[in-house]
């Protein structure tokens, strides 16, 4: 890996409390300002940088919860989202969480039978299964998330592609990845932690399931429905089908995170199962140019790094193009940071790493 340098991230005392800096899960850089969600919440947090181009630390955090903007499916708006993606583009930022079912963890005090009948609980929250766009104006001279915002006459609203279109729903007859749909994210059962966007292009990277070492991405050409200005519909591709496979060779790996670059997608792979590496950025070339499924391979998909990662820790979770146009610089920022990472101020360290 080659390191640049590190910036610092300063959250409040809210998301210190929550846990937020210690289980982040999707960043993405915008102009002055560093959108990040921790996996454990239902809100997006947005930071600002002490410079523009040379940003050392992102500060004066403001917390943006998602039930003021949309209707979370789930009974508590409050209840975590387990957001996994970001993506800026347009007038828009886009967020995905991870639709996944959660195994109950045996914890150190469990043995026994109690351990036994925990491994065997699998859960579902609904606020985990939502896609979602909120436009974005210039408030204070800060990109901001606003309920509704008029470009050009044409009015926005934040919109969410919900139940009856929704991923889950979407999949229950798909060949490769319906036996998967019950089976828990960290146990190579479906799992999204990647989101990016460009043109109509919507890309959903699958942590897992992996299936014998190709991973997945989905391709969606989300719409708002005229008659339901709130709802995201999606349009189909020429075979009918509302979404497009793509499979990538990562080496047995799972997507942890996607970020556009131009024409091309970088991919922050890394395990599927619950293990600490090994945590690799592919680049796949030409992505928003391809028209047919993919079977992604070869010159094609170039591996750029290999990141660190740490024992039980250091687990890099997000990933975002940082610095000006052709610095060729990415952030990478992580989930369960090693202690080295905190600082005695409240801050979390983030990586800027070069890419080739």
């Amino acid at each position: 890996m080659t390191l640049v340098h590190t910036v610092r991230l300063r959250f409040g005392d809210l998301s210190r409390a929550a846990a937020t800096h210690t289980n982040l899960s999707a960043v993405r850089v915008d102009g002055r300002v560093l959108w990040v969600a921790g996996d454990e919440t239902a809100t997006l947090e947005r930071l600002v940088a002490d410079d523009l181009d040379h940003p050392t630390e992102y500060a004066d955090e403001r917390t943006f919860r998602l039930a003021d903007f949309i209707d979370l499916p789930g009974e508590d708006a409050d209840e975590e989202a387990d957001i996994e993606g970001l993506s800026r583009a347009g007038h828009f930022l886009w967020a995905v969480g991870s639709h996944s079912l959660r195994r109950k963890r045996i914890k150190d005090h469990h043995t026994g039978d109690k351990a036994l009948r925990r491994l065997a609980r699998v859960q579902g929250q609904d606020n985990r299964q939502i896609l979602v766009r909120l436009p974005i104006a210039e408030v204070d001279g800060l990109p901001t998330p606003v309920p509704e915002l008029v470009v050009a006459g044409e009015r926005h609203l934040a919109a969410q592609l919900d139940k009856r279109d929704g991923l889950r729903t979407l999949l229950r007859h798909d060949p490769h990845l319906v036996p998967f749909l019950a089976i828990p994210g960290k146990d190579n059962g479906l799992d999204v932690e990647g989101i990016a966007v460009s043109g109509d292009r919507v890309y959903l990277g699958l942590r897992g399931p992996v299936l014998r070492g190709w991973a997945f991405v989905l391709e969606l050409r989300p719409y708002v429905d005229p008659a339901e200005p709130r709802r995201l519909r999606l349009r189909p591709f020429d075979d009918g089908l509302a979404y497009r496979k793509h499979v990538l060779d990562l080496g047995g790996l799972g997507v942890r995170d996607l970020c556009p670059d131009g024409d091309d997608l970088l991919v922050l792979a890394g395990p599927t199962m619950s293990l600490d590496g090994p945590v690799r950025i592919h680049r796949w070339h030409g992505a928003a140019r391809v028209e047919m499924p993919a079977v992604v391979r070869g010159e094609t998909l170039t591996r750029e790094l290999e990141i660190t990662y740490g024992e039980g820790d250091d687990h890099a979770e997000g990933m975002g193009l940082i610095g000006r146009p052709g610095d060729k610089l990415a952030m990478v920022v992580f989930d369960s940071p090693a202690a080295t990472r905190l600082t005695a101020d409240g801050a979390v360290i983030a990586d800027v790493v070069r890419l080739p």
